[in-house]
């Protein structure tokens, strides 16, 4: 996945930053909000459920807002598209962890540690051109 970033417009939420459309903002941070209330670890099985609801639009949002009357929305996600452009990304990126031998998502801190990294090989390539 690229991540194209105007240093001078950073939006403060990183799903703005990562994701391409606000339907997939929606659904990373939906997915997040999951794991982190099973414990930042979620298994194989949890993971396709998660999945399944959103393709049958059983996945509820409540809007944040100042009225006690918290409006609902539905969320529907289409089950390949999940796989495809919100987990396998937020897995190559190191948002999400994959536990081959426990078969377990965990929220992880690998993305960032990568663009740590990232910053690293930037001051590399300037210290080339100075000398």
């Amino acid at each position: 996945m690229v991540i194209l970033i105007d240093q001078y417009n950073l939006p403060e939420d990183i799903y703005q930053v990562i994701f391409a459309t606000e339907q997939q903002e929606i659904v990373a941070k939906m997915l997040i909000k999951y794991m982190w209330e099973n414990k930042g670890e979620i298994g194989k099985t949890e993971m396709s459920v998660f999945a399944t609801q959103l393709h049958e639009g059983n996945m509820i949002l409540k809007e944040q807002g100042k009225s006690p009357l918290q409006k609902e929305a539905r969320i529907s996600y289409n089950k390949r598209q999940f796989y495809d452009r919100i987990l396998t990304p937020m897995k190559s990126m190191g948002l999400i962890d994959y536990d081959l031998y426990k078969k377990t998502y965990r929220v992880s801190d690998k993305f960032n540690k990568l663009m740590i990294r990232v910053g690293l090989m930037w001051l590399r390539e300037m210290e080339k051109g100075k000398k």
